[in-house]
């Protein structure tokens, strides 16, 4: 069993999957937009919907390594919600790195710092809303 993380987003998850590729070191593998899907079990497809939203994206998906995060645009996708991204990497150099370019254009809500269960720990919300964690764990 895999768990993914499936973020929705109202017309910008092209350029935040973008974002996170950038800041995460990954490579978006795969993106469909609404207009290029096919009609499916005799239904009419994508066609019916309304024309500003055709060129919005019906999947995205972005790897990171082995690590995969997915994402579409679509109705009710307005806050964060809930749900809180946790990236746990390696290396404090690396924390820093994401932390800082997730930031960039966000809000941070805990600046990256040592903890007493890591090394960089720190919270922030992105330029689109979605909250992330970032951890360099210490080992037990």
């Amino acid at each position: 069993m895999k768990l993914i993380p499936f973020l929705g987003f109202s017309g910008q998850a092209h350029e935040a999957m973008a974002f996170y590729a950038k800041a995460l070191g990954g490579q978006v593998t795969s993106e469909m937009k609404y207009r290029d899907m096919p009609p499916s079990d005799g239904s009419p497809g994508c066609n019916e919907m309304p024309a500003d939203t055709l060129d919005h994206v019906a999947h995205s998906q972005l790897e990171i390594g082995s690590a995969i995060l997915m994402a579409a645009d679509g109705p009710g996708a307005g806050e964060g919600g809930s749900t809180t991204i946790n990236v746990d990497v390696d290396s404090i150099e690396e924390a820093e790195r994401v932390f800082a370019a997730l930031a960039d254009g966000g809000q941070v809500q805990m600046p990256i710092a040592e903890t007493f269960w890591a090394h960089r720990w720190g919270m922030l919300t992105d330029r689109y809303g979605k909250p992330w964690m970032v951890n360099c764990m210490k080992q037990p």
